[in-house]
């Protein structure tokens, strides 16, 4: 396997280049060659690319403007383009030389380069071997041993990529069915988001569009790797940097994204032998989880400007906004005043200085923009600092006006869609009596399982089935190989994919394979030629078509899956007319416009529009939709956003997890990470060099982590080369998902249950040296 042999040959070296430019164009042209598709072919693929007219990248969420540049793809989203367009296919052949228990150790990278899956395939435990089945026996076989069970058991999870369609016929099958059982990928990243905007801002998602870029003075990223998880906002921020506005970031390690950017769209630049543009005008290199003290911070200090008067202190807080919008205010005020520096540099790790003079540029600024990523949102108290730097707007007026907002950068190119069309496992998210009065049954009206409570649920053996539609579950969850574990006592296993994957590998007592078109590929039905929809990071929703020739002529398309799958399972249990939803998707939309008109009304004739359309975001026009109508102030339970975890000791650390520049979410494309000078392994942890001198390590010296924690289960991971990085002392950072079986289980964000990837206390231990039993 191509992946590890090449990590014999492991290289770590500081990498100067920009983000963008040759590097960019090298690795591209690098990789289409290994995947076997020809120049031509990839180009007129690339070209489409979330253009009106063409498809929406599989990979990030982020916005697909209305005047697109020629080629409106960054590498991630070519390479996520040419993975699923790869000549190479895990076929019959592939399954009937391969049993399932030695690809379980094959890596994640391995596997899915096998190519496309291109027939429906049931598990043969005696064979230990998947086997070709016709769609008929696979649906009516899933739909009697879905009948046999108690819906409260299944659980029915989606990935970021389904479409909005494909998501709404979704989550009404697993109701109609009788389960609430709903979790997405959402519960793994930006749930944080979701429950913390709309007790600040009464709306669950951002509130800036893309037009905003150019309106804005000011702009922060706290806690985002912008140059490999949306590398395409580059380039507004490029074309902001150039108009002289400040980009401030906080960040622990020091990501090239935001330090420098060459752009590959302008021949000019690529041409001339300068470094690109600097993308941050300061970049405050945190400790990780000192974003809740920062934020207090810079409160703390334009307060103290406000004390100070004159023009500066006038501006320093609004005031009249806060009079008219805000509520809570006062006992925000009171905490930030009542805590101290000493308190608010320990816990962020930055100079009091460098914190005040970030508040005095703040305060000059009349429209700002905060972005934000999992830096935020994955730990214990993610949702507080989600609050937090809704407080740092509000206390500005910075919210609900052009050029200024909160902006969650979400990941999968259509998690927040799916979230918006009814994929919740909370009732009162979803129009449930709207579902009943539309389609003739009761809906379930209890809480379902999340991500956390559904791998609770696997482990304890509670949970008997799990339908996937996409994704790598098992292997994106913390507590890895425990749940790994527990997998195989389920009676039923469904995935739902384009790909082989690790999660495929864990059979259950029935286990099916199924697999569907990809979003390039043209999806032909009775009434022709179909179009889906998604929804990016800023709440606009786009139309998406492709033209490619499926990878198998037997493939369905996930729409026609989801409904040959209920039809099996709950015939007559419903008014719904499956086999007229997956003739016309355009039905479906109407579906959605009439189940949620606020959001989608005339949706068939608004979606194909250039840049999409916009949802209604009533935060947008501050309008609060929250309980006491006003915006509401935050006052944080702590700095401390992981509080039981002490990495004061000698040797325990705080490990935050992170991709590579070859990766998106599970889907890893090479084994190398180009922006971080890192090539042939995926199996490093880089530290502080004086920590390591502290430990007696030296650069490649392999190393074992363990996690601290005192709850009786034993999570290593070895074989780990140590190498020095620009990080702050204390902290460490591994690859995702290698090192995800180091995260407990509980430790997630007390509201959300987001897994807290962002501050795993771990121990480090030299190879060959005594460790703890």
């Amino acid at each position: 396997m191509d992946g590890q042999r090449k990590a014999d040959k492991v290289e770590v070296e500081q990498y100067d280049s920009p983000t963008g430019g040759w590097g960019s164009v090298g690795s591209l042209a690098n990789y289409s060659a290994r995947e076997g598709i020809s120049s031509p072919a990839l180009w007129a693929s690339l070209y489409r690319q979330n253009k009106p007219t063409g498809f929406a990248c599989v990979s990030c969420s982020w916005a697909k403007p209305a005047t697109p540049h020629r080629f409106e793809f960054c590498e991630n989203g070519a390479k996520a383009t040419i993975w699923e367009q790869t000549h190479h296919r895990t076929d019959r052949d592939f399954f009937a030389s391969h049993r399932v228990s030695a690809l379980r150790d094959w890596s994640d990278h391995d596997l899915e380069r096998q190519g496309r899956l291109t027939h429906p395939l049931r598990y043969d435990a005696s064979l230990d071997q998947y086997v070709p089945v016709s769609w008929e026996d696979a649906f009516t076989a899933i739909g009697r041993e879905l009948a046999a069970l108690d819906p409260r058991s299944v659980v029915f999870y989606a990935s970021g990529r389904a479409s909005l369609e494909a998501t709404y016929m979704y989550q009404l099958f697993a109701r109609v069915y009788g389960s609430q059982n709903l979790p997405d990928s959402s519960n793994m990243c930006h749930e944080s988001t979701s429950v913390g905007l709309p007790k600040s801002i009464g709306s669950p998602v951002g509130t800036v569009t893309i037009e905003d870029f150019e309106k804005a003075d000011m702009i922060f990223f706290f806690g985002h790797n912008t140059g490999t998880n949306a590398p395409r906002l580059l380039h507004p921020i490029q074309e902001a940097r150039k108009r002289g506005v400040p980009v401030i970031a906080f960040n622990p390690l020091l990501e090239r994204g935001l330090i420098r950017f060459k752009n590959p769209q302008s021949p000019a630049e690529m041409l001339s032998p300068g470094e690109g543009t600097r993308m941050s005008s300061d970049y405050l290199q945190l400790r990780g989880g000192g974003d809740m003290a920062a934020m207090t911070g810079i409160a703390k200090a334009l307060f103290a400007i406000e004390d100070a008067g004159g023009e500066a202190g006038a501006k320093a807080v609004d005031r009249a906004f806060i009079a008219q919008h805000g509520h809570g205010f006062e006992a925000f005020e009171a905490f930030v005043r009542a805590t101290g520096w000493d308190e608010i540099t320990s816990r962020s790790g930055l100079a009091q200085d460098a914190l005040e003079d970030v508040a005095r540029r703040y305060a000059r600024a009349e429209r700002v923009i905060a972005n934000y990523g999992m830096g935020l949102t994955q730990h214990r108290h993610g949702v507080g600092n989600v609050r937090m730097l809704a407080n740092l707007l509000l206390m500005r007026g910075q919210i609900g006006k052009p050029g200024a907002g909160i902006s969650p950068i979400r990941g999968h190119s259509n998690v927040q869609g799916q979230r918006t069309v009814g994929m919740t496992e909370k009732p009162e998210l979803a129009p449930l009596d709207a579902f009943a009065e539309f389609y003739g049954f009761e809906p379930p009206r209890d809480k379902g399982l999340d991500t956390i409570g559904a791998c609770e649920g696997i482990i304890d053996g509670s949970v008997k089935a799990f339908i996937g539609l996409g994704g790598n579950f098992s292997r994106a969850v913390p507590e890895t190989a425990l749940v790994e574990e527990k997998w195989r006592g389920l009676r039923l296993h469904v995935q739902i994919a384009t790909k082989l994957n690790r999660n495929h590998l864990l059979p259950g007592e029935v286990t099916y394979l199924l697999p569907c078109l990809g979003r390039i590929e043209r999806d032909t039905q009775a009434s022709g030629d179909q179009t889906v929809s998604v929804e990016d990071s800023t709440a606009c929703v786009h139309a998406s078509f492709g033209r490619r020739p499926p990878a198998s002529p037997v493939l369905l398309s996930e729409p026609k899956i989801v409904a040959e799958l209920a039809k099996a399972t709950v015939p007559g249990r419903s008014s719904i007319d499956w086999d007229g939803w997956v003739a016309d998707y355009g039905i479906v939309r109407d579906e959605i416009a009439r189940a949620y008109p606020k959001d989608f009304h005339d949706f068939n004739a608004r979606f194909r529009q250039p840049g999409g359309f916009h949802r209604d975001i009533a935060a947008c026009r501050r309008e609060w939709n929250t309980e006491t109508g006003k915006a509401n102030f935050y006052v944080p339970e702590t700095l401390d956003v992981d509080p039981n975890i002490d990495t004061t000791g000698y040797d325990v650390f705080n490990l935050m997890t992170v991709r590579s520049n070859d990766q998106f979410n599970t889907t890893v494309y090479g084994m190398d990470d180009r922006l971080r000078g890192i090539s042939g392994t995926r199996r490093v942890i880089l530290m502080n060099r004086s920590d390591m001198e502290r430990l007696a390590l030296n650069d490649q010296d392999f190393v074992t982590l363990q996690t601290h924690a005192d709850d009786g289960v034993e999570r290593r991971v070895g074989n780990l080369r140590v190498h020095a990085f620009d990080v702050p002392q204390g902290d460490v950072a591994g690859y995702y998902p290698e090192l995800n079986c180091l995260i407990p289980l509980w430790h997630h964000a007390t509201e959300s249950h987001v897994p807290a990837a962002k501050s795993v206390p771990v121990r480090i231990f030299k190879a060959g040296a005594p460790q703890p039993a």
